[in-house]
């Protein structure tokens, strides 16, 4: 989809886009109309912008906590292509009641001061950021989800424009908090962030052709990369 970058809920074997409002009035009428009709959409109530993507990942948490009540979250974005099966093979591999925060992790990244992501000092003074993982694909437990929601609804969440930095500077309060036993960092390589390798959990920068022939593959027991296109 190239209106808007969507960001998944995965709950009981469903598979759910989050979007936001397009600037066309056209568009937005037949994402309406595709919401209605399949069931699978929710459409937040705010233009759809790289800034805000933060506040589609603070929905997805207020979902997946207070509607739907799911055990565990996965966003990832558009143009990720997800081996949901193996992914969920790594989360059985953790006790079920355990915190856990999944995906592939980035430890003492310094902030980028210049071009596309560049962060100012006064939007970010410090040296490194948080402990985070890609923003391309990653899993956080319902007991993260849940407190994201709650630190929202009460005012106290602290939004940052880089949403997959947030949702590290998240998971961080809430581990040092230790009402939770400790939040377990599970780190993947198979996370992909840039493009995709053999044997992939998530595959990131994928064309709708080379989803659906990573999908092709998959089908013959082939987890293996497709050619740009």
């Amino acid at each position: 989809m190239d209106v808007c970058s969507s960001k998944f809920i995965k709950y009981h074997g469903s598979v759910f886009c989050r979007l936001g409002q397009n600037g066309r009035r056209e568009v937005n009428e037949d994402l309406k109309k595709e919401a209605d009709f399949f069931g699978d959409i929710i459409i937040v109530p705010f233009v759809d912008s790289y800034d805000l993507v933060v506040l589609k990942t603070v929905a997805i948490c207020e979902y997946a906590a207070r509607v739907v009540a799911a055990r565990y979250v996965m966003k990832c974005d558009d143009d990720t292509f997800v081996r949901l099966d193996s992914v969920m093979a790594e989360i059985k591999k953790i006790p079920e009641d355990k915190s856990f925060y999944m995906g592939n992790m980035n430890y003492y990244h310094r902030p980028l001061r210049e071009g596309k992501w560049a962060v100012s000092y006064e939007e970010w003074p410090r040296d490194t950021y948080p402990t985070y993982a890609d923003g391309a694909g990653y899993i956080v437990s319902s007991d993260i989800a849940g407190f994201v929601a709650s630190e929202m609804e009460k005012g106290r969440l602290n939004l940052f424009k880089m949403e997959d930095v947030s949702v590290g500077m998240w998971v961080g309060q809430l581990d040092a908090g230790g009402g939770t036993g400790g939040v377990e960092y599970v780190h993947g390589a198979g996370f992909c962030q840039a493009g995709c390798a053999d044997d992939y959990l998530t595959a990131h920068y994928q064309s709708p052709g080379q989803m659906l022939c990573l999908w092709e593959k998959l089908r013959q027991g082939r987890p293996q990369c497709c050619n740009a296109g």
